[in-house]
């Protein structure tokens, strides 16, 4: 997904810093960074970006002032305030000149963001949203896990998966994600590729010396050690809105139809020299 271009309007150097770090890390990229009006209203006319964070107190004017000139190069232009001060007149009076939205300085992660993606929904829907920010975590995950807990290289493929059903035959377990966003994961796989990775994840010689329980239990413990890492990727970035997870249920045998009511799912695929190993992340729909 192409990433929505920003601009940071700040008279610190640090706090430029830090927001640009923190927006370059999901599915922003700062492409200008100004100090004082002047120069906000010049990069905006030569960059054009889909938004912009303002800081209330700059050198040559304050925020409102400054808005209120980019807004006469573009009249529909995105402007989000982030200030030290939030009250009733800055309000007014930002929204007066069309300010989008307010944020309160120290702005937490996840506010802005979830701020930031509410203001761009023609530039980025909710489904992107999820497959850049939370999905794409998922897909770092099984990589890592797969080589860390059996050290299988794979190749690992993200799409969006529309079925209202999962159909496996082999073995899945499934894991419940709380906090924000809620929703499941279940990895799965066939039970050919469950006796190879089972039989490497706990170093036996041959799949024969792998009894069914081991098996069972070795694909539980690699589910739950994959989608952990996965959460703890969604939490470096988003802290303030910590994920967890339940504890795992497996079952196993043929033709298992799993329901995704309601879930904006994503289907993760990793072929490995074992087999192929799936994930299924479904994030629930709304706040």
């Amino acid at each position: 997904m192409e990433k929505v271009r920003i601009m940071i309007v700040d008279d610190s150097r640090v706090s430029r810093t830090m927001l640009a770090n923190e927006l370059n890390r999901t599915n922003f990229e700062v492409v200008a960074q100004a100090k004082n009006a002047a120069e906000a209203v010049s990069l905006y006319e030569k960059m054009h970006p889909a938004l912009v964070t303002m800081d209330m107190n700059l050198p040559d004017a304050d925020g409102i002032e400054c808005s209120r000139r980019i807004y006469d190069v573009d009249p529909a232009a995105k402007i989000v305030m982030i200030s030290a001060m939030k009250d009733a007149s800055l309000i007014t009076r930002g929204r007066e000149v069309g300010i989008s939205a307010f944020l309160q300085k120290p702005v937490s992660t996840n506010e802005l963001i979830d701020t930031l993606m509410t203001l761009c929904q023609t530039e980025v829907g909710k489904v992107a949203v999820l497959r850049e920010s939370y999905a794409k975590a998922f897909v770092r995950a099984l990589s890592q896990g797969i080589f860390s807990i059996a050290g299988l290289h794979s190749e690992v493929g993200l799409e969006l998966d529309n079925r209202r059903f999962i159909d496996v035959s082999g073995v899945a377990v499934i894991i419940g994600l709380t906090g924000y966003p809620q929703g499941r994961a279940i990895f799965y796989m066939d039970k050919e590729t469950q006796r190879k990775f089972s039989a490497i994840m706990l170093g036996k010689e041959s799949v024969e010396d792998v009894t069914e329980d081991e098996a069972a239990e070795a694909v539980e413990e690699a589910a739950n050690i994959i989608v952990g890492r996965g959460i703890s990727n969604i939490n470096n970035i988003f802290k303030d809105k910590e994920m967890r997870i339940t504890p795992p249920g497996t079952i196993s045998g043929r033709n298992i139809r799993i329901a995704s009511p309601k879930l904006t799912t994503f289907r993760i695929e990793a072929v490995t020299p074992a087999g192929n190993i799936y994930m299924n992340i479904g994030f629930a729909e709304g706040d």
